[in-house]
């Protein structure tokens, strides 16, 4: 082969590996993002080495067409041979780099569950157009969600539960019409739920428990017609629970234990899709609704540590189904009635009221 031919044979091979490769700019932004952390006991990072980043860097994947990485997906509880030969979980310390704001194509940002991760949430990562998941669960991130987290109009999963994240909701949060999943239990976020949380009209699962939050429960959840899940548990929420949420068609599971809410149980509540409600350790007062029926079908109902008083409601013994149920703790007074689902209750589930009688208590 002559020179002039080998040359060009270089000139062709370079460029095929090149258009075959991640972008150089990727691949430096991916390793500036790896400096920034410290993972010591399963080495991860190990194959994050050569110059294509999109072939076989452990958790990044990219675009087959642009070759662009798309995904970086980095779990520290996994079945993977990784976790499975070193028989533990993953344990990572540093911080998320802004570096992470270069992949502009990103889809997802999986940085999950390594227990020691700390510093904020990159400001910049609300710059990423394409962004659909962010979940960065089971960390040690501090400072606030970033304001401008209402840009990422694709973004479909926020979990940033399990940190230690304060300061408030942004506004502009309520603003992301995409938001199907929305995690942000165990954190230290306070203030009040935005007042138009209902904007987020594809939202199917809403876990805030276990945070700082006050004020009282936003009537403009009861428009999220997808809504099955909403969790606001272990809060400071005080005021009446709205009527509305007991109409709402698919909210099935209603954990509002532990919060400083006052009045009456709605009766909307008693006839709905809700099928685990817990309402328990709040200052609910007035009679329990005598509106059972054949549409009250719960596998948990938990009233327990409030202010109810009058009888157990005859109606109960009419409800489809009960399976746990716990009215301990209250000012209830009267007969047990008999029957289902009173018949295989334990005496816990009464004790602790101010005359209750009859089975599992004592005689009346």
């Amino acid at each position: 082969m002559t020179l002039k031919l080998f040359i060009i044979a270089t000139v062709v091979l370079a460029g095929a590996v090149t258009v075959a490769s991640c972008p150089p700019t990727d691949r430096e932004a991916l390793l500036a993002f790896r400096s920034a952390l410290h993972e010591p006991y399963l080495g991860i990072f190990n194959s994050w080495s050569g110059y294509d980043c999109c072939h076989n860097w452990y958790g990044v994947s990219c675009d087959p067409e642009t070759r662009q990485v798309a995904d970086i997906n980095l779990r520290g509880e996994s079945e993977d041979p990784i976790f499975e030969r070193a028989g533990r979980t993953g344990y990572m310390t540093g911080t998320i780099s802004p570096a992470i704001c270069k992949l502009r194509r990103l889809s997802s940002i999986i940085i999950a569950d390594w227990k020691g991760i700390s510093g904020e949430i990159p400001t910049c990562i609300t710059s990423l157009p394409f962004l659909r998941i962010l979940d960065l669960i089971g960390n040690k991130l501090s400072g606030p969600i970033p304001a401008g987290i209402g840009r990422l109009q694709r973004l479909t999963v926020l979990n940033v539960a399990d940190n230690l994240i304060s300061a408030t909701i942004p506004s502009s949060l309520t603003r992301i019409s995409t938001l199907t999943h929305l995690d942000l239990r165990n954190n230290r976020i306070s203030g009040e739920l935005p007042r138009d949380f209902g904007r987020l009209g594809m939202l199917s699962r809403a876990l805030l428990s276990r945070n700082q939050f006050s004020g009282t429960i936003p009537s403009s959840i009861s428009n999220i017609y997808r809504l099955a899940d909403l969790d606001l548990s272990l809060n400071r929420l005080s005021g009446q629970i709205p009527a509305s949420l007991g109409k709402m068609a698919v909210l099935s599971t209603l954990n509002l234990d532990g919060n400083l809410i006052s009045g009456q149980i709605p009766i909307t509540l008693i006839n709905s899709a809700v099928s685990i409600l817990n309402l328990s350790r709040n200052a609910l007062d007035g009679e329990i609704p005598d509106a059972f029926g054949q549409g009250s079908y719960f596998t948990s109902l938990d009233l327990s540590y409030n202010k109810l008083r009058g009888p157990i409601p005859k109606s109960m013994a009419g409800a489809a189904y009960i399976g746990h149920l716990d009215l301990s703790h209250n000012h209830l007074c009267g007969r047990i009635p008999g029957g289902s689902p009173f018949d295989h209750l334990e005496a816990s589930s009464f004790v602790y009221n101010d005359c209750l009688c009859g089975k599992p208590l004592r005689a009346c």
